[in-house]
């Protein structure tokens, strides 16, 4: 009989070992450091944040065992996401989380070889974030929230308001992704005989000055683009639309919650949750570069009913069957 002299030595090893450290050294597994570079703590981000981590565990991370989150946000001011995107890139981070255009753009100047996995970039390609969606190149991959959604907020007011003609458009001038996206409106508007109206904001102390350059351009309806800070001011928007008669559409269902009249787009909870895998794949050993960026498939209709009769407004019954959420 030939013995192995190696497995007999273990063997041994493993006779000698005190009782349970087997077992213990069996069940150890990697501790994963993850940076998350968000836009603000609050509850209805937090809540996406959870569904993405809730997600995770499902595919065996979790935070005190085998998962470290390293949370940073922003604040609505996109300015301070390269710091940010510093902080974690120094930290030694395995893959950076940027949800948004502005994070994963700050992300990527921050590092060229930290993978970096984005949730809802608007025009991935077009903001030279990645190569191609199928792909991608770099250090960026995750998912997109890309796909002519503005332009539906606009063909959804006409629907509402057939002889619709003034839209405002309330934007911030530091998310490079809002001229491409009002581009696209122009072209829609065009073809609904729409005439837009920009308006720009880029920090909460400019929002009144925004609102009397909107009044002064007696617009008939108001798109808010997508943006941290025209999320997080979305309540003073909302008071500010009804307060003056103003049909408000946007991409979230935060924003109808919060008063304006409606939302279409993505599906925030599912573009999170369908980020987890992106991390999963990466941190064993998948290369960004080879991952393809995927776009989403569950858009989100929510029309605020209560908004709509206090504008004097009727909605047809079409537009409320199509309808994902309708708010009393």
């Amino acid at each position: 009989m030939v013995i192995d002299r190696r497995a007999f030595l273990g063997s041994l090893a493993a006779l000698a070992a005190p009782p349970g450290s087997l077992a213990s050294a069996q069940s150890t597994s990697k501790v994963h450091r993850i940076g998350i570079l968000g836009s603000t703590p609050e509850p209805t981000q937090t809540a996406l944040l959870e569904t993405f981590l809730g997600r995770l565990r499902e595919l065996g991370y979790a935070e005190g065992r085998n998962l470290v989150v390293e949370r940073r946000f922003s604040e609505g001011r996109n300015e301070r996401y390269r710091a940010l995107a510093k902080e974690l890139v120094d930290l030694k981070v395995d893959v950076i989380v940027a949800p948004g255009t502005a994070a994963a753009l700050a992300a990527k100047e921050a590092t060229s070889t930290v993978p970096i996995v984005t949730v809802v970039a608007g025009d991935p390609v077009g903001s030279r974030l990645i190569a191609s969606f199928a792909r991608p190149g770099g250090n960026v991959t995750g998912m997109s929230s890309s796909g002519g959604v503005t332009t539906k907020h606009l063909e959804l007011m006409k629907e509402i308001m057939p002889r619709l003609s003034r839209v405002a458009v309330l934007s911030n001038p530091t998310t490079t992704l809002h001229t491409a996206l009002f581009k696209e409106l122009e072209g829609a508007g065009r073809t609904l005989r729409v005439h837009l109206r920009p308006v720009a904001v880029s920090s909460p102390k400019d929002l009144e000055s925004a609102f009397a350059a909107i009044l002064r351009e007696r617009p008939e309806a108001l798109i808010p683009l997508d943006d941290p800070l025209i999320f997080l001011e979305r309540r003073r928007i909302a008071d500010f639309a009804l307060r003056h008669r103003l049909p408000a559409a946007s991409f979230q269902r935060f924003f109808p919650e919060a008063g304006m009249l409606m939302s279409y787009g993505p599906s925030y909870a599912d573009l999170f949750q369908r980020a987890a895998p992106y991390v999963d794949r990466i941190l064993k050993g998948a290369k960004p570069a080879d991952l393809p960026v995927e776009q989403p498939i569950k858009f989100e209709l929510v029309i605020n009913l209560k908004t709509a009769k206090a504008l004097g407004l009727r909605v047809p019954p079409s537009l409320l069957q199509q309808a994902d959420a309708v708010l009393e």
